[in-house]
């Protein structure tokens, strides 16, 4: 697996490199290195890119994969680029890795992100209720978490009562396993980032698990995965999907004919949906909220017009 995620890693550098060196003309300024938090393995950095013009602009937490035990927030510099360039302030960032930091540590660096972009959201010219997470891989499971987690459920400890919130208004998540619950029971297989066996650990199996979390007030969430994907299964977000559904929930899903797990990351398609999902959600007039189905419009699309999702903005 180590291997697997270094080819990929390389190949995303590459990428992310290309995507910015055949720029034709920067429609964005990017900021790198700026520290959103501080742990006792040291500070947390992320990159900025924030599109031209005044502002404010629907954000995008960009958070890379690598098994939550290596990877670099370079590795989606081009997608972030890629944002930017739509009308989003990308921040593309870093977090703890295992097995030196083992979970929550990754969920707990993720929600301080998106509470540093509230935070400075006048700097970075972020409309601080219209805030989306973007991820591959184990960052498509840490933005789903976010999305499907509450502003008093599995918080660290210490934040002060005014704190922002850390919810989001959109996920985008490809290659995202969403429930660690039905692991087999001896399974070690992610032990180095858990702390052991389902049968050892079975509460933090739990509480990783995105899909133990549903309830009626998430965003609308988008997956994309690979059919052929051995590494983390399409069944995973297919029963994500299948969950949010059943509980009124606006999600959908992206299968990529042929491909596995490092492929459907650069498939044109599924990044072309994830794009219009994330303007549908994050550009409109008024962000739509979902609603229980018997309380639709008349369009019958489970969906009407909103306030902002619980959370957005000042942290109530």
């Amino acid at each position: 697996m180590h291997s697997l995620y270094a080819r990929w890693l390389f190949a995303g550098i590459l990428i992310a490199v290309g995507s910015i060196a055949n720029a034709d003309e920067p429609q964005f300024d990017v900021s790198y290195g700026r520290t959103y938090a501080t742990r006792d393995t040291g500070p947390l950095e992320a990159d900025v890119y924030m599109p031209h013009g005044t502002g404010p602009f629907p954000a995008m937490l960009i958070v890379h994969g690598g098994a939550w035990r290596m990877g670099t927030r370079v590795q989606l510099a081009g997608i972030s680029s890629q944002f930017a360039k739509r009308g989003y302030t990308a921040i593309s960032v870093d977090y703890r890795l295992a097995p030196q930091s083992k979970f929550p540590a990754q969920i707990y660096d993720c929600q301080a992100a998106v509470r540093w972009m509230r935070a400075n959201a006048k700097e970075f010219k972020i409309n601080p209720e219209r805030i989306g997470g973007f991820g591959y891989s184990a960052g498509g499971h840490l933005v789903a978490l976010l999305g499907t987690l509450d502003d008093k459920t599995l918080q660290e400890s210490g934040l002060p009562s005014d704190a922002p919130s850390a919810r989001l208004q959109c996920v985008l998540a490809g290659g995202a396993p969403c429930d660690f619950r039905v692991i087999p029971a001896d399974s070690a297989q992610i032990a180095f980032w858990l702390g052991g066996t389902r049968a050892e650990k079975p509460d933090m199996y739990r509480d990783a698990s995105p899909a133990a979390y549903i309830s009626s007030d998430d965003p609308p969430m988008y997956f994309f995965s690979g059919e052929d994907d051995i590494l983390v299964p399409i069944a995973s977000p297919r029963a994500m999907v299948s969950s949010l559904k059943a509980a009124g929930l606006t999600a959908e899903m992206y299968p990529i004919k042929n491909a596995g797990h490092l492929q459907a990351l650069f498939d044109a398609g599924a990044m072309d949906h994830a794009f219009a999902f994330a303007d549908r959600y994050l550009k409109n007039e008024q962000p739509r909220q979902v609603v229980a189905a018997d309380a639709a419009d008349s369009h019958g699309d489970g969906l009407k017009t909103a306030a902002p999702s619980k959370g957005a903005g000042d942290g109530q």
